[in-house]
C-alpha cells in the first residue's frame, strides 16, 4: 500500500486527537484575536477562546457559511495581514460577490503536502506522468493538483480543461498514466476516444483522480471500463483549502479526511445538531492548521456520512462516504427529496443509455412535475420503436421505485444534451419558488 506521509496518515488515534485538540485551541485563539467577524460571533453567544479546550467543545462555536464569506468580501475573514498572503483564489461569483480565500507561504506548503497524500492514494508516484485537466486560474482544482504532483516529483502536464482532441493526442504521445479532471469530463474524454475510433490499448493510462462534483459508483464503473483506469474520488472546497481535504485510497471504501488538518462533523441541516457516525447529514469542517483564512465549523451543504472504522489500507483517519448531493441542489418535488445522483444511478444501472441526462422541473396547475431527458446510444436510437418504448417504461418504473415519484421520461438522440468541460449542469428548475 502506498503512503505519502505514514507518520500522520497512520497515526495512533489517541495521538491524533491530542494533536487536534492542540491545533484547535491555537486556531480559536488566533481567529478571536485577528478576525473581528469571529470575535463578534463568539461574543454574541457568550463564548471565549478559553472555553474551547478539546474537540468535544467544538459544538459550542457558531457555524460559518458561504454567505458569511460574501458578507466579508473580499478580505474580512483573513487572519493575517494581506502582506503575508501569497495567493488569492475566488469562486466564480455567479450568484453575487465571489467568495475569496487567501494562502500564506506556509498554507501553500500545507496544500502541497495534502495533495501529495491525495495523489499517492490514487496511485501517483515519482515516475508518473500526470495530465491535469482541471481548470487553472481562480478555481483551485488545477493548481492544487499541480502542487501535489510536483511535491511527489511526478512529471506534470498542466493542460487544463478543454480541447479534448488535443488532450487525447498528448495523452498518447506523452505517455500519460494518471489523469486528473472532473468525472463528467473523464467520460467525455472516453466518449471522444470512442468517436474517433482511437485504440485505448495504445495509451498508458492507469489511474484517474476525479472530483469537484458528486458522482456515483455506477459512473465509476463506466469510467474505469471505458478508460481502463482505476478511478478514485477526491474531495475538497476552496473555503477549506481546495482539493486535498479528503481522498479515497485504492480500497475505494470511503474518502479519508486528513484529520491532522481538518475536523469533520455531520449535522442535521435543519436543526444544526451533530449526528452520530453513519448517519447522513450536512458535512461541516473546521480547519486547524491553516494561516491565511481559517474557517470554524464551515457548513459545506454537501450530504454524506462519516465512517469511523479503520480502512484496510492502514490509514487511521476517519472516512466520509461519497457525496450523494447537496442541501441546496436537493430538489423537493411533491414533498419528495430528489438528488440528481439518484437518477444517474438508475440510468447507468439500466444500461443502453449514455451517462448524459437533464432534469427539468416545472409547476403546472400548481403541481410540480419532473421530466427526465435521457440520451440513448446511437445503436439503440436507430433500433425499433418498440425497444425504445420498452426502455422508456423501464426507466420510468425504476425511477418511481427509487424515488417513489412519478416522472416523465423522454429519450433523446445522442449529443442532444449540452456537454461541459467543467462541472456538468443536471437541473433546469422552471418553478418560480
Amino acid at each position: 500500500m502506498l503512503y505519502w506521509n505514514p507518520t500522520y496518515e497512520c497515526m495512533d488515534r489517541d495521538k491524533l486527537v491530542e494533536l487536534q485538540n492542540e491545533r484547535l485551541v491555537n486556531t480559536v485563539h488566533k481567529v478571536y484575536q485577528n478576525v473581528p467577524y469571529y470575535r463578534q460571533k463568539m461574543q454574541a453567544v457568550g463564548i471565549m477562546p478559553e472555553d474551547i479546550k478539546t474537540v468535544d467543545d467544538l459544538k459550542k462555536l457558531p457555524f460559518t457559511t458561504k454567505q458569511d464569506l460574501r458578507d466579508n468580501y473580499p478580505y474580512g475573514l483573513f487572519a493575517v495581514p494581506l502582506s503575508e498572503i501569497v495567493r488569492i483564489h475566488a469562486s466564480s461569483g455567479t450568484t453575487g460577490k465571489p467568495t475569496v480565500v487567501g494562502y500564506t507561504k506556509q498554507d501553500i506548503i500545507s496544500w502541497s503536502e495534502l495533495m501529495a497524500r491525495t495523489l499517492t492514494c490514487g496511485g501517483t508516484v515519482k515516475n508518473s506522468v500526470i495530465q491535469i485537466a482541471y481548470g487553472y486560474g481562480l478555481f483551485t482544482g488545477g493548481l492544487g493538483v499541480h502542487y501535489g504532483a510536483e511535491r511527489i516529483g511526478a512529471s506534470v502536464i498542466p493542460i487544463s480543461g478543454g480541447n479534448t482532441k488535443r488532450q487525447l493526442m498528448l495523452m498518447k504521445d506523452f505517455g500519460t498514466d494518471v489523469l486528473a479532471c472532473t468525472p463528467s469530463y473523464a467520460l467525455y474524454i472516453a466518449e471522444t476516444m470512442q468517436e474517433l475510433k482511437i485504440d485505448r490499448q495504445k495509451f498508458k493510462l492507469k489511474y484517474g483522480i476525479f472530483g469537484a462534483e458528486p458522482w456515483t459508483e455506477n459512473m465509476r464503473k463506466e469510467i474505469e471500463q471505458k478508460l481502463g483506469v482505476s478511478a478514485i474520488d477526491i474531495y475538497g472546497l476552496s473555503e477549506v483549502i481546495g482539493p486535498g481535504v479528503a481522498s479515497e485510497c485504492q480500497c475505494k471504501d470511503g474518502l479519508h479526511i486528513f484529520e491532522d488538518y481538518f475536523i469533520a462533523e455531520v449535522i442535521d441541516p435543519e436543526t444544526g445538531e451533530s449526528l452520530p457516525y453513519g448517519k447522513e447529514g450536512e458535512l461541516v469542517f473546521t480547519t486547524i492548521n491553516k494561516e491565511g483564512i481559517p474557517v470554524i465549523r464551515y457548513r459545506t451543504k454537501d450530504i454524506t456520512a462519516l465512517i469511523p472504522d479503520q480502512c484496510e489500507c492502514g490509514r487511521t483517519h476517519i472516512r466520509m462516504k461519497k457525496i450523494i448531493g447537496r442541501t441546496d441542489d436537493m430538489l423537493v418535488i411533491r414533498g419528495v427529496n430528489v438528488f440528481p445522483s439518484q437518477i444517474e444511478s438508475v440510468l447507468v444501472e439500466i444500461g443502453d443509455t449514455e451517462p448524459h441526462y437533464m432534469l427539468i422541473v416545472d409547476r403546472i396547475n400548481n403541481l410540480d412535475t419532473l421530466e427526465v431527458l435521457v440520451e440513448v446510444s446511437d445503436r439503440l436510437f436507430s433500433d425499433e420503436v418498440k425497444r425504445l418504448e420498452d426502455l422508456n417504461k423501464e426507466i420510468t418504473r425504476k425511477i418511481h421505485d427509487t424515488l417513489g415519484l412519478a416522472v416523465k421520461v423522454r429519450l433523446v438522440e445522442p449529443k442532444t444534451i449540452e456537454r461541459t468541460e467543467g462541472k456538468s449542469k443536471r437541473v433546469i428548475d422552471n418553478r418560480k419558488i
